[in-house]
């Protein structure tokens, strides 16, 4: 044994050893991750998409920095690649605004029905005489689930019609691709077979009497409201790439001066489109339940989803209502201490 660890080393020590004839190893390279949204992250958003499972491609989940705009936030978006991800919605059947014997579902309710990977509460509703109802636009698949309320009163005596907020999307089978763009909009339902949709809203206010009710030239010349996808909400927060939050002329406050509900901060939901062909979910936590967080205001929800390269947002149902589930898992905390059953939902999906 020794002679041959000797006649070894012997050997090696030739300067007659042949050269190594192996290549030496290399070091596996870790696969360098490509931020699809630097933009996004530059604002100081994280990408936590990781924390979640079974996150589709063309999905991003960000969490927000501590603060935006001066003020303690926990917010986070969903951002969706829309050559990948499609958006949908689902809810009670309640079209004409007559009531439904549904009963109102959990986000996680909806989430265990359609394994969608992000589910967002949707539009408006109330429940009355055993009965609940859409408050809010809500289209599926061509199909009308729910209208915007056309009708609005502080006493019950002087009625107002207000064109309240929708976020929509025209059929793939349209003209132009700009047709078919997701966009934002006012809309009125007559009542009967006309449901109107218009390009900026009727000038409302609590603080002036009841304008005309709405049709097909007030308050400008409208189109036939017939989309493949829709949420109906309010206010319109972002058209054409500018903030608009049309909040008193949609009649989203009360009369009083101490009822100014958008000029407070509560939990918010809203749904946009970015330049870069790109949908956001945006969800803010509120009152009070993480310490300081207090929500947001219209407007400083607007701004935030301008920062995010929005061109079109509207705000859907808040406070208790709001909540952002991914792959079921819930991401604020919800306002009322458990999931809101609500009548409607948006969710994304892999194409």
């Amino acid at each position: 044994m020794l002679l041959c660890v000797a006649a070894s080393c012997s050997k090696a020590a030739s300067t007659d050893m042949p050269a190594w004839r192996w290549p030496d190893p290399v070091e596996p390279e870790t696969p360098e991750v490509v931020e699809t949204h630097p933009d996004i992250v530059a604002q100081g958003w994280t990408n936590v998409t990781a924390s979640y499972a079974a996150v589709p491609e063309g999905i991003a989940i960000y969490k927000s920095p501590s603060e935006l705009g001066g003020q303690k936030v926990i917010a986070y978006i969903a951002v969706a690649d829309m050559t990948k991800i499609t958006w949908d919605v689902r809810s009670i059947d309640d079209p004409t605004i007559q009531g439904t014997d549904e009963a109102l579902k959990t986000p996680s309710a909806f989430y265990a029905e359609t394994a969608a990977p992000v589910v967002i509460n949707g539009g408006y509703f109330f429940a009355e005489g055993g009965k609940r109802y859409n408050a809010s636009v809500a289209v599926s698949a061509g199909r009308t689930y729910g209208v915007n309320i056309n009708y609005s009163s502080v006493d019950w005596v002087t009625m107002y019609y207000p064109t309240r907020g929708v976020f929509y999307q025209n059929s793939s089978m349209a003209a132009s691709p700009l047709e078919t763009e997701p966009k934002v909009g006012w809309t009125y339902w007559s009542g009967g077979a006309k449901h109107y949709l218009y390009s900026e809203p009727a000038q409302n206010s609590w603080e002036s009497d009841p304008l005309q009710i709405p049709d097909a030239h007030f308050p400008v010349d409208a189109l036939d409201f017939a989309p493949q996808t829709a949420i109906g909400g309010g206010p319109v927060l972002i058209n054409g790439g500018e903030i608009v939050n049309t909040w008193e002329a949609e009649l989203l406050y009360g009369d009083g001066a101490d009822d100014k509900m958008p000029l407070a901060r509560h939990p918010r939901t809203a749904i946009g489109y970015t330049a870069d062909n790109s949908l956001i979910l945006f969800v803010c936590e509120g009152r009070g339940m993480t310490d300081g967080v207090a929500g947001m205001t219209f407007e400083e929800e607007a701004k935030v989803l301008k920062a995010l390269g929005c061109k079109a947002a509207l705000n859907l149902d808040g406070g208790g209502s709001s909540c952002l589930l991914v792959s079921g898992q819930e991401t604020i905390k919800v306002s009322d201490g458990s999931q809101r059953p609500v009548a409607s939902v948006v969710i994304l999906k892999a194409k």
